[in-house]
């Protein structure tokens, strides 16, 4: 998707500021808001595209690589999951069995960490 982006922008198809890219986020989102309205799998999947296509425009306007951005948010991901885990562990209970309002309370001391 940079790859694409990049190209496109070289033509001269590309947004004339980030605030555009961001609105266009919005759009998507509501597109994809839509497609699960209908239910409609294939539409759905196609609007997930667009607004992970999005994405990665905003972040070539940011000048962030997505990979290595995402990458970050996965290990993070990773780290606060352990602690939740951990935490619902330590009181003998099921990782399933703990209401989400709990695990958000662990989420939170994680990210604080």
């Amino acid at each position: 998707a940079m790859q694409i982006s990049k190209k496109a922008a070289k033509a001269g198809f590309e947004w004339p500021n980030h605030e555009d890219v961001l609105a266009k986020l919005d759009e998507e989102i509501d597109e994809f808001k839509q497609a699960r309205v209908t239910g409609e799998q294939a539409a759905i999947e196609s609007e997930i595209g667009d607004l992970l296509f999005t994405v990665v425009n905003l972040a070539r306007w940011a000048k962030v690589d997505p990979e290595q951005a995402l990458r970050h948010t996965n290990t993070k991901f990773r780290q606060r999951f352990a602690h939740v885990e951990s935490r619902v562990a330590a009181q003998g209970k099921e990782l399933a069995a703990t209401p989400i309002d709990e695990m958000e309370q662990y989420w939170q001391e994680a990210k604080k960490a």
